[in-house]
């Protein structure tokens, strides 16, 4: 999304250890799905929704939450989970020796160096695995769910999210061995207990194989609310035919909510290397049943906004954003034309779980 006529803008303060601030400027296109999601993060702000801040800043190798420090927390929940009798057990423990291998992989296939730092993928489907299995699906919740108190809840939930944060990390923190300017920076804005709202056909638009490639600065609504994989993760993950392992919920997705994604990232949609993998892709998804070009699907990222990145930063250079970005990783505030909020707190807070655990305790009485 190159521009078109202006829906919104929005204003999110990042703020640092120092609380200086750095202030973001987003400017919200217009279309179908750009309304309905306005409309929705409208609602979180005006009524003050809970921003995940455990689950935000995502890719970042220099940030607190580092491989070490998400495996521990996955670990913590694990046994949690186990202690809590639900007649369900995970007999595994996480570790970087386990979870990331020095081993051939893509990069050293192109470039013929061995990069090293590899992610053992198998590993992390394992957890994502665990995680379906206690959670279930929206709409058909696990029996070990629905017997499970709020405090387990949290620990169940997180093991979603930390297997998705310990992959974009580790993937930075390959990359930064391998080709620096590859990092996968990105900042995810989700609220707990957001609600939802329904995908309709005007909505697919902005979806498509051709959306997978997501442009520095780019807003996307974050669709991913089904439990299990998407088409794409899937193909990147194993590069086979979809197994039981990799999912159990493959699937189209149909809901949305106002949360959504900042890509930090540069786009690497002009290279050779990922227009190739991107043609795989395509026969892919063609050898396992579905029409590549079959927006239906809900495959890639609708872009529905853009960052001013030069009023934002001073510049539209990524060396120049990320040396910025680093030092604001926290979300102090948003604010659109019509509502606004503040999250005066950090994921580093003593109180920060009891929080989170007294909302979803609050959603389920």
């Amino acid at each position: 999304m190159s521009g078109g006529t202006v829906l919104d803008q929005i204003e999110i303060e990042l703020r640092g250890h120092d609380n200086q601030q750095l202030t973001v400027y987003v400017d919200v296109y217009d279309s179908s799905l750009s309304r309905k999601w306005l409309a929705a993060l409208n609602q979180l702000l005006i009524n003050n929704y809970h921003l995940e801040k455990n689950y935000c800043f995502f890719g970042i190798v220099e940030h607190e939450r580092n491989g070490q420090l998400i495996l521990d927390q996955t670990n913590r929940s694990i046994a949690a989970i186990n202690a809590a009798d639900l007649g369900y057990q995970i007999n595994d423990h996480f570790s970087m020796d386990n979870c990331i291998a020095d081993r051939d992989d893509d990069v050293a296939a192109r470039t013929g160096i061995q990069v090293g730092r590899n992610i053992v993928h198998d590993r992390l489907n394992w957890l994502h695995r665990y995680f379906e299995d206690l959670q279930g699906v929206s709409g058909h919740m696990s029996p070990f769910f629905l017997r499970a108190n709020a405090v387990t809840r949290w620990h169940i939930r997180q093991l979603n999210l930390l297997c998705h944060e310990f992959e974009s990390w580790a993937l930075s923190y390959r990359m930064q061995l391998a080709a620096p300017e590859w990092q996968r920076p990105s900042q995810l804005m989700c609220w707990l207990q957001a609600p939802r709202f329904s995908l309709d056909e005007g909505d697919y638009e902005l979806f498509g194989v051709d959306t997978i490639n997501r442009t520095l600065g780019g807003v996307f609504v974050g669709v991913n609310k089904a439990v299990g994989k998407h088409h794409w993760e899937v193909f990147c993950d194993e590069s086979r035919d979809v197994g039981e392992l990799i999912t159990t919920t493959l699937r189209g997705q149909s809901e949305a909510a106002g949360d959504f994604d900042i890509e930090w990232a540069n786009n690497p949609g002009t290279f050779p290397w990922q227009q190739k993998k991107i043609a795989q892709f395509r026969d892919w998804l063609a050898h396992n049943g579905f029409d590549p070009q079959d927006k239906s699907l809900t495959i890639g990222h609708p872009q529905v906004a853009q960052v001013d990145l030069l009023r934002t930063f001073g510049s539209v250079d990524y060396q120049d954003i990320w040396a910025k970005l680093v030092q604001h990783l926290d979300v102090y505030s948003v604010k659109t034309s019509s509502s606004a909020a503040q999250y005066d707190y950090r994921w580093s807070d003593d109180d920060f779980m009891a929080r989170q655990v007294a909302i979803i305790n609050q959603g389920n009485s």
